[in-house]
């Protein structure tokens, strides 16, 4: 796809992050955009702001956990522009360390709107787009944590794979139909964004209950480190450039930290090899505040 004007794309997780940045690159390229996001009121502002700006905007809350909401979602889409061209599935929580010391509901959670999510999304928009029999695009947000053999949040991690297993697939059945249909799976390494605030928004029957978590007893303070390596992150709007980039080229696998490529090479060499995973690297760790 090189032209966007006036396409319609639907955007998850648009309320902050890297979904709000695409939106606001989707409104410069006069493209006409569904906005879906579980936070009701930053949902409402972000529509505004780009429609101050003269974007064509709907604004839909979404839990996207839940099929009926999806569901809802794609009527929405439907009613105000009669079809979809792009559909960026970039929502997305982490939480939970080890699969063992992580809470049920973490593992529901995060398993529910990371990889259930995804599905739902793809049952919903991928037969619209393939009933409407013209070049569309699918952009799936992964991570470096879906191509590494460790992440300190397991559940995330196992998430994040299977975004990268659920785009390959898509990826085959979609070119084994013909279909003009492409796919690309975004891997970021650490990006400035929400991510590590997704829990003001757990929703109630994931909420865990504070007497029964256990803490990790690893050696870090894995939440703060974590937090501080996000705020130092890659700007979303980088990220958004990239994504942009690959559906112009119809490229699959968007790596956006070339700098995180000899570690995709270290978990591709033991595959060969068929040697035990290797434990990568800790990140480099920058300097705290006030340091």
């Amino acid at each position: 796809m090189k032209e966007f004007k006036d396409k319609i794309a639907v955007i998850t997780g648009a309320a902050s992050g890297i979904g709000l940045a695409i939106a606001e690159q989707c409104a410069q390229r006069k493209m006409k955009i569904v906005l879906s996001d579980i936070e009701p009121k930053a949902l409402n502002k972000v529509g505004s702001d780009l429609k101050a700006k003269g974007a064509d905007i709907t604004a839909v809350v979404t839990d996207i956990s839940k099929v009926d909401e999806v569901k809802n979602l794609a009527q929405a889409t439907t009613k105000a522009y009669g079809k979809v061209d792009l559909l960026f599935n970039i929502a997305g929580v982490a939480a939970g360390s080890t699969l063992w010391e992580s809470s049920l509901n973490d593992c529901k959670w995060v398993i529910d709107v990371n990889l259930w999510g995804l599905i739902h999304c793809v049952r919903e928009f991928i037969p619209m787009m393939i009933e409407q029999k013209s070049p569309c695009h699918v952009v799936n947000m992964s991570s470096l944590a879906g191509v590494m053999t460790y992440h300190p949040s397991a559940v995330y991690h196992l998430t994040k794979h299977a975004v990268v297993a659920v785009s390959e697939q898509l990826h085959h059945d979609l070119a084994i139909r013909q279909s003009d249909i492409k796919v690309s799976v975004v891997c970021p390494d650490f990006v400035n964004t929400n991510l590590m605030d997704a829990e003001s928004h757990r929703q109630e029957e994931y909420k865990n209950d504070p007497s029964t978590l256990k803490k990790p007893d690893g050696p870090v303070d894995t939440e703060a480190m974590f937090r501080q390596l996000i705020k130092n992150g890659m700007p979303s709007s980088k990220v958004a450039d990239q994504v942009f980039d690959a559906i112009i080229n119809e490229q699959f696998y968007v790596f956006t930290h070339p700098e995180s490529n000899p570690l995709i090479q270290m978990r591709t060499d033991s595959l060969i090899k068929g040697e035990n995973p290797v434990l990568p690297p800790a990140p480099s760790m920058p300097p705290m505040e006030g340091q």
